[in-house]
Order: structure tokens, then C-alpha cells, then sequence
């Protein structure tokens, strides 16, 4: 529908009523309508392959090794839904705005995970710095992907994240 008529024209009531289910009942599984745009199943995936790299892997390199595995595993629908995602939250200031508070979930989560995983508090500064920097690295790879259709999602994440990992050299 969202392709069909555009976001602003596509209501609640409408996504409601073509998956015949009641407004309500939307509710219980989708906050808000920004939701079912940014629904993906990304993180989820790139969590649990975090958590399974070798001990020895230092946080980025998990990290890069968890996405690539998380891309991988995605079927060709499933990536191109997320380019179109990409898009949308580019060009749809509501969609950009509830992205952003995505990342700030994600940074947070990151920094657990990372923390887990070098058995430091999450709750300290270097953690959070640390998360941070991933979560502003990812976002910039999520935006030139978002700028250019064709991109590689696995192969422009993996550069930002090298990028990172290298000191980011000018």
C-alpha cells in the first residue's frame, strides 16, 4: 500500500483492514505506523551471530563477522524490502525521525552486548562511547545506502566498520 499510494496516504485503518485485522489489534504488534516500515528482522539476526563469534575476536571484528553473516542469511525479498526501507526512511521525515530512536535502542543493546562480551560494566563510559561510535558508523552506512539503490548493504557496512576499526584515517 505504502508503495502504491505513499506514506502520508496510507492509513492505519487501511494497513488494518487489508491484513483484516482490527486497528486495535494492529496496535498490540505495531506502535506506531513508522514501525511496520522499520519492522526487519537485522538486528535480531546480527545479535545472535554476535554472540556466537570466538571469544578471541576483538568487539568490531564480531561485529563485522555478525553482519556479514546476518546479511547473508537474508533472501533476496527480504533485501530488497530493506532497500526500500533504506529509502523511505531517507526521503520520510517521520520514518527518519523514529529510525533515529532505533539507533539509540541499538546503541544501548550494542553496549550490553559488547560489555557481555569484554566483561566490563555497560554502564561505563567507554562502553557507551564505544557502542556509540558503531551505531554513528552503521548510520553512515545506512545512509549511502540508502542514496544509491543498487549498494551492497554487506559490503558498504563492512567498509564503515573497517573504517572504524582502522582508527578512522582521514
Amino acid at each position: 500500500m505504502i508503495r502504491e499510494q505513499g506514506y502520508a496516504e496510507t492509513t492505519i485503518d487501511q494497513i488494518a483492514e487489508a491484513a483484516e485485522v482490527s486497528p486495535s489489534t494492529f496496535f498490540r504488534y505495531f506502535p506506531t505506523k513508522e514501525d511496520v516500515v522499520l519492522q526487519d528482522d537485522v538486528d535480531l539476526l546480527a545479535f545472535e551471530a554476535f554472540e556466537a563469534q570466538p571469544p578471541g575476536l576483538s568487539p568490531i571484528a564480531a561485529l563485522r563477522a555478525a553482519l556479514r553473516t546476518a546479511f547473508a542469511s537474508l533472501s533476496a525479498e527480504e533485501m530488497a524490502q530493506l532497500r526500500e526501507t533504506a529509502a523511505l526512511s531517507r526521503s520520510v521525515p517521520e520514518l527518519r525521525a523514529r529510525a533515529l530512536d532505533e539507533y539509540a535502542g541499538a546503541a544501548s543493546a550494542l553496549g550490553e552486548a559488547i560489555a557481555k562480551r569484554t566483561g566490563r560494566d555497560p554502564d561505563e563510559f567507554v562502553e557507551r562511547n564505544f557502542a556509540g561510535a558503531l551505531v554513528g558508523v552503521m548510520m553512515s552506512a545506512a545512509l549511502a545506502i540508502a542514496a544509491d539503490p543498487a549498494a551492497d548493504f554487506a559490503a558498504i557496512t563492512d567498509a564503515a566498520l573497517a573504517h572504524l576499526e582502522a582508527g578512522l584515517p582521514m
